[in-house]
């Protein structure tokens, strides 16, 4: 029994405190181009000042977390309808949609990421459907903008707001929209009242891995953001591999890492206080 309990904490430990701590002291280190590894190990607190005191990273970080907030509104938005329409279904009429909401995992992320390139190009399908229809003579190109990186997040994450929300969605008893319709509410006012309280654990958790995520993302907004898109992930990736600052990097890598880990402690702390009151 020891034995197996042992395992998945032999597994944190080897792949990831070791690395984690790994990464902690080269972040206290310098620079040292001439090195190999170009890292001078010292305990320096300069390179997490100067992540909160240089224009440019403090850009990033606001840019990252406003990026990831408003695309988590976005999927919320866009989630909790089809969450709640896949709850209300009927059981055996729930199987299709929900295969649907999984179906763009069966394709690799980075495909999927070049596809909407492809589809928000200059020649894209999406400019030339608008100058087809005669709606926006001139679209432009969203391709290299925000509004492209914000596209990218939402459908790329959306499966992880609908699937916490179904799960909770699901076990909801639906007898008490019709003891509040019976008490003369209207399905607003239900909705409000009723739903959307009990629901509130489901839109925590999709929140959650929707927005974690979003802030350190790399790959969309390097793709569809291009050079005018400012998020730390790319900050992370340009300090690394093109200026090779391991120490200034692995700082990043520290503080975005306690940055995504604090929201959840968070959560299970206010998760677990929950289930002891209802004990």
């Amino acid at each position: 029994m020891r034995a197996v309990i042992a395992l998945p904490f032999t597994w944190l430990i080897v792949f990831f405190l070791l690395p984690f701590a790994l990464v902690l002291a080269i972040s206290f280190g310098t620079n040292a181009p001439d090195a190999a590894p170009p890292v001078a190990l010292t305990w320096s607190l300069d390179n997490f000042k100067l992540l909160f005191t240089d224009d440019l990273y403090v850009a990033a970080w606001l840019s990252s977390l406003r990026i990831a907030a408003t695309s988590t509104i976005a999927t919320l938005l866009l989630g909790y309808p089809m969450a709640y329409a896949i709850a209300r279904a009927r059981p055996e009429r729930r199987s299709l949609p929900l295969m649907l909401v999984v179906l763009p995992f069966w394709t690799s992320f980075l495909i999927r990421v070049y596809a909407w390139m492809g589809l928000l190009a200059e020649n894209g399908i999406l400019n030339q459907f608008l100058r087809w229809t005669g709606l926006v003579p001139d679209p432009g190109t969203i391709l290299g903008t925000e509004w492209a990186v914000h596209i990218g997040i939402v459908y790329a994450y959306l499966p992880f707001m609908v699937l916490p929300l179904y799960a909770t969605l699901e076990k909801l008893d639906w007898s008490l929209l019709e003891a509040a319709a019976d008490l003369g509410a209207r399905p607003v006012a239900a909705f409000l009242t009723v739903t959307l309280p009990l629901s509130l654990p489901g839109v925590v958790a999709g929140c959650l891995l929707v927005f974690i995520p979003a802030v350190g993302e790399f790959v969309i907004p390097d793709l569809l953001g291009g050079t005018g898109t400012l998020m730390i992930g790319k900050v992370l990736w340009d300090e690394f591999f093109t200026n090779a600052d391991w120490p200034l990097a692995s700082a990043v890598a520290v503080c975005l890492l306690v940055l995504l880990v604090g929201p959840m402690a968070l959560f299970q702390r206010q998760q677990a206080r929950s289930l002891e009151r209802h004990r």
